[in-house]
C-alpha cells in the first residue's frame, strides 16, 4: 500500500524583484513527499532551497501553483490559520538551534505545546518524553549556555518532536556543528526515520544528503529528483553540489 502524501507541490513558482531585476527563486517546481520518507533537498547557495523550505514550512507563500500539506490547500489560509498549522503539523529544527537562553531544556521543549493549549502537567510529561528520546533527560534542567552545541541541537530536535508533528523540517541542522557532532545528529535523524517519522532536511552538503533515502536537487529554481533508486546520489548531482 502506497503511503499518503504529506507534501504535494504542483507547479510552484516564487519570484522576487531585486534591484529592478526579476529573480525566479522557484520556477514551476513540483514534488511529492510521502508519509515516513526521509528526503534531503540539496542545492548550492542561491539555488532556491531556502525558498522551498519557507514554503514547505508555511513561512512564505508561492506566487503561483498549489501546495498541499497533509491534504490541505495552504494558499487558502490566513496568516493566523497558517501559524496554527505550523504549530500543529510541523516540527522545525534550525541551524542556529533557536533556543531561549533563559529557559531550561525542558522549558524550551515544552514551549510549542503552550500554543497548542496543552495543560502544564501534560506539557512537562511530553517534553520529558521527547528529551528522553534524544538522550538528554539528564540535562532537562540545564540552560542552553550549559549545553554543548550538539546537546543544544538535540534539545531543538526534542522540541520539534514534542508536538507530535506530521513533518519534521530541518534546515542545515549540522551547519554549526563539528563533523563528529554533526554525525551524531544525523544518526539521530536516521533513528527517527526508522521509527516512522517523515523528515525533510535542507542542506548544501552531499555527505549529509547521502544519508537520506531520497534526494531532491534544486538548481536555479528547478527541482529534480536525482536519487539513483539504491540510496545513492548520481554523479551529475555530485558535480552540481
Amino acid at each position: 500500500m502506497t503511503a499518503r502524501p504529506v507534501i504535494e507541490m504542483r507547479d510552484i513558482s516564487r519570484v522576487y524583484h531585486v534591484g529592478g531585476e526579476e529573480v525566479r527563486a522557484l520556477d514551476h517546481a513540483s514534488l511529492t513527499i510521502r508519509e515516513g520518507e526521509f528526503v534531503a533537498i540539496i542545492g548550492p547557495s542561491g539555488s532556491g532551497k531556502s525558498t522551498m523550505m519557507n514554503i514547505i514550512g508555511c513561512l512564505d507563500s508561492a506566487d503561483s501553483g498549489e501546495y498541499l500539506l497533509d491534504g490541505q490547500h495552504i494558499e487558502k489560509y490566513s496568516n493566523e490559520e497558517l501559524a496554527k498549522i505550523r504549530n500543529r503539523k510541523i516540527g522545525f529544527v534550525f541551524q542556529s538551534f533557536n533556543l531561549l537562553s533563559k529557559m531550561t531544556a525542558l522549558e524550551n521543549v515544552a514551549l510549542p505545546l503552550v500554543y497548542q493549549g496543552v495543560s502544564g502537567s501534560e506539557r512537562k510529561r511530553r517534553a520529558m518524553e521527547a528529551l528522553e528520546r534524544v538522550g538528554l533527560a539528564d540535562r532537562a534542567k540545564h540552560k542552553p549556555s550549559e549545553l554543548s552545541g550538539g546537546q543544544q541541537q538535540r534539545v531543538a530536535v526534542a522540541r520539534a518532536l514534542a508536538g507530535s508533528p506530521s513533518l519534521i523540517l530541518a534546515d542545515e541542522p549540522t551547519g554549526n556543528l563539528d563533523s563528529k557532532t554533526g554525525a551524531d545528529i544525523m544518526n539521530l535523524f536516521c533513528d527517527l526515520h526508522k521509527s516512522g517519522k517523515t523528515i525533510v532536511l535542507i542542506t548544501h552538503s552531499e555527505a549529509v544528503a547521502a544519508q537520506a533515502e531520497r534526494r531532491i536537487c534544486i538548481l536555479d529554481g528547478h527541482v529534480e529528483d536525482r536519487s539513483d533508486g539504491k540510496g545513492g546520489i548520481s554523479a551529475k548531482e555530485a558535480d552540481i553540489v
